[in-house]
């Protein structure tokens, strides 16, 4: 079985509670963004499970622990992935989940802590 086929089980962190199982044709890295079942979750841990058959280890399946998000109006892209915010201030966290320590929730946009780096 190929990992793109893998049957993918979808797990809301708080209140824990497995929303169900899907085969998505992409892998879903922490940061990312997931539409599930009509609503919008932020991917927060990915584990694999394996399974021993035949003498071995086998990757049968995967689990995503996501919470409720909004997809961010503002994003920029650094190293090659994309963060929340406008990263050339020196309060953004570079992450894919949390914009800075001051303005959280943004926007960037006119924000009185904005500094270039």
């Amino acid at each position: 079985m190929e990992p793109e086929s893998l049957p993918t089980e979808v797990i809301l962190t708080h209140p824990r509670q497995s929303l169900g199982k899907v085969q998505l044709d992409w892998t879903p890295q922490p940061g990312n963004y997931l539409d599930f079942q009509g609503k919008t979750y932020a991917v927060l841990e990915r584990r694999h499970r394996y399974q021993f058959k035949y003498g071995r280890y086998r990757l049968y399946n995967i689990a995503l622990y996501v919470q409720f998000a909004q997809r961010p109006a503002e994003k920029t892209l650094v190293d090659g992935r994309w963060v929340v915010g406008d990263a050339t201030c020196i309060y953004n966290a570079k992450s894919e989940i949390v914009r800075c320590a001051v303005n959280p929730h943004g926007p960037c946009q006119d924000c009185r802590y904005y500094e270039k780096v």
